[in-house]
This record gives C-alpha cells, sequence and structure tokens, in this order.
C-alpha cells in the first residue's frame, strides 16, 4: 500500500539535511536519566536501582564494552536487504535489533549507510539510557531527524508500524518515542540478559527468516 504525505514540504526539508555521519549522529544522544522512561517497571528503572556492579552495565543491565571488532562481544554486521552496518552485541539482542532496523527499512522509509547508530563507547555524554548504546543493545535511527525532547516526527501510517513492531517484541524492545522526554530515533533491548523472553522471541525471529513469507518485509493479506 503507497501512503502519500499530508505534508510534501516536511518530508522535503528533513531530507535536505539527511548528508548524515556518524558523527553528526553521535551528537544527539547526550540523553536523560532512566527515570524519563515511562513505566516504574522499565528494564531502564529496575537496573538503575540495582546497586553497584562488579563489571560496569548499561542502564538496561547489560555489560557495556570499551571497543567493537576487536575481542569483545560486539560486532559489526550488515542488515540483509539493505546498505546500513551497524554494530550490536553479539547474540539475541543483535538479532532482534537487525529486526527491528529491517522492518523500520522495508515498512517506514528506506534507510541508507551511516543513518542507523549501534554501539558507543562510554564516556561523559553517555547518560541514562543513552548507555545502552555502550553494551550494544540500542540504536539510534536517523537520530538527526528526530532530535531528543522533539514528538510527531513520525507519519501515522510509520507509527502505526512503529507500534507493531514493539508489539511483535512483546516488551522485549522499548522506543524511546514512548518515555517522558522522547527520543523517537532510539530503540532498545528493554530487558536484562537473563530475561527468557529475549531468547524466545530470537529464536521466532531466526524461525522467520528461514520460512518463505515471514519476517522483515512479508506483507500482510489483504495489503
Amino acid at each position: 500500500m503507497t501512503f502519500s504525505s499530508p505534508h510534501p514540504p516536511r518530508r522535503s526539508v528533513l531530507r535536505t539535511g539527511v548528508g548524515l555521519t556518524t558523527a553528526a549522529g553521535l551528537a544527539t544522544l547526550a540523553l536523560p536519566s532512566p527515570a524519563s522512561a515511562s513505566g516504574s517497571g522499565s528494564a531502564s528503572a529496575r537496573a538503575a536501582v540495582d546497586g553497584p556492579r562488579t563489571h560496569p552495565t548499561s542502564a538496561n543491565g547489560w555489560p557495556m564494552e570499551p571497543k567493537a571488532d576487536e575481542s569483545g562481544a560486539i560486532w559489526t554486521r550488515q542488515v540483509p536487504g539493505s546498505s546500513v552496518s551497524v554494530a550490536l552485541r553479539i547474540g539475541e539482542a543483535a538479532t532482534v535489533l537487525v529486526h527491528v532496523i529491517r522492518r523500520y527499512h522495508y515498512e517506514i522509509d528506506t534507510l541508507a549507510h551511516g543513518e542507523v547508530i549501534g554501539f558507543r563507547p562510554a564516556d561523559r555524554t553517555l547518560k541514562g539510557y543513552a548507555t545502552n548504546h555502550a553494551s550494544g543493545t540500542a540504536v539510534a535511527i536517523r537520530p538527526t531527524w528526530y532530535p531528543a525532547g522533539a514528538r510527531g516526527g513520525l507519519f501515522p501510517h510509520q507509527l502505526a508500524t512503529v507500534r507493531d513492531i514493539l508489539k511483535e517484541c512483546q516488551g522485549v524492545v522499548a522506543w524511546a518515542g514512548d518515555f517522558r522526554r522522547p527520543n523517537e530515533s532510539h530503540f532498545q533491548i528493554d530487558v536484562p540478559p537473563s530475561d527468557a523472553r529475549l531468547k524466545r522471541l530470537a529464536d521466532r525471529i531466526r524461525g522467520w527468516e528461514d520460512m518463505p513469507g515471514q519476517g522483515a518485509g512479508t506483507l500482510a493479506l489483504g495489503a
């Protein structure tokens, strides 16, 4: 189904500045504390009250890494069907987040190289749920298009797709567009490593990849 935008000039303005570089995207990610997330039961809020840990962890309870593509758990991979490469935590977290990116690419808008940011090393600019980038368990999709603190950056049909992605992920993924101070570019794994829902979801996604007519980019019947 083709959707026509009620505000074509707005899309034109957005695309004018899309010479998106990693550096430009990263500049937008000094984000608020976990208290800004909606719902006191979120993984971010739980992690914040767990107390000191042996190893530094991100707000959602995952171990942070100093670098990607070396000897750690975070590696860059190509998102199938796109020109996007993104550094994520290997295993279930990467399986789920790549699925989110692919659905965005196929069903919301075509993504280009440099428009998705995954891993970032921890530094003073990473605060609250933005620390999830340092564990490779969060992505920012077009962060310069959707500045932190602003709502309404998505058209209605795009927002409906985001809602469907979140429903499909069954609480494993959170979207910062729902946080008290929104950031519509930010998606994160919202459960700790031990949560069985993450493995179940990752196994389902892997199963879809092996079945024709399933997985990201599949049109619903009657569409």
